[in-house]
C-alpha cells in the first residue's frame, strides 16, 4: 500500500489549485437555459490598471429559430452570450438547479458535468480571442438539445466595455 500511496499523494497534490484566478464565473444549469455569475472584479493590465467590477448576472437562452438573423447558427446561438478575457485565469463554478446538465466546450477541451446540489469547479486560460459554441452534452430532458452556450473571449479593453455596458443595463 505505501508503494501505491506515495506517488498518489504526490499527484493528488499537484491537481490541488495553487493559482488564484484572475476571474470567478458560475454558471448554473436550469431546464432548458444556463444563467451566469460573475462574481469577482477583475483588475486589467491596461494603462490605468483599471478594475473591472463583479456583480454581473444574466440568463441565456436559445435563439429560436424565427427570431435568427442572417449568419446566425441555428440551434447554436442565445439571445445573451458569455464574455470573458483573454489572457487570464478563469475558475469556473459549475451547478445545477434541477437535473443532471453538462457544459461542454469541445474548442476548450472541457466538459464538466452540473449536479444538483454539488458545485464542480474547472480552470480556463484562453489564449485567443473569438466565438467559442458548446451546448448542453447530458440528457437532461426533452429540450435537451436546445441549451447551447456561446462564449465571446475579448481583448481587456472590449471585456471592460462590455462588463461597463452590463452593469448599466
Amino acid at each position: 500500500l505505501l508503494i501505491i500511496a506515495a506517488p498518489s499523494f504526490s499527484f493528488l497534490y499537484s491537481l490541488d489549485e495553487t493559482i488564484d484566478p484572475d476571474l470567478t464565473l458560475k454558471i448554473v444549469g436550469h431546464q432548458w437555459y444556463w444563467s451566469y455569475e460573475y462574481s469577482d472584479p477583475i483588475i486589467l493590465e491596461d494603462e490605468n490598471s483599471t478594475e473591472v467590477p463583479g456583480d454581473i448576472a444574466f440568463d441565456s437562452y436559445l435563439i429560436q429559430e424565427a427570431d435568427l438573423e442572417l449568419g446566425q447558427l441555428r440551434l447554436l446561438e442565445v439571445d445573451n452570450r458569455v464574455a470573458l478575457p483573454v489572457n487570464k485565469h478563469i475558475r469556473l463554478l459549475i451547478t445545477s438547479a434541477d437535473v443532471l446538465h453538462c457544459w461542454a466546450i469541445s474548442s476548450f477541451g472541457i466538459k464538466v458535468d452540473a449536479c444538483p446540489g454539488r458545485l464542480s469547479q474547472a480552470s480556463l486560460f484562453i489564449l485567443r480571442e473569438g466565438s467559442y459554441y458548446g451546448q448542453c452534452s447530458e440528457i437532461c430532458g426533452v429540450n435537451h438539445g436546445f441549451m447551447p452556450i456561446v462564449v465571446d473571449v475579448k481583448s481587456a479593453d472590449a471585456y471592460k466595455a462590455w462588463a461597463l455596458n452590463a452593469i448599466e443595463e
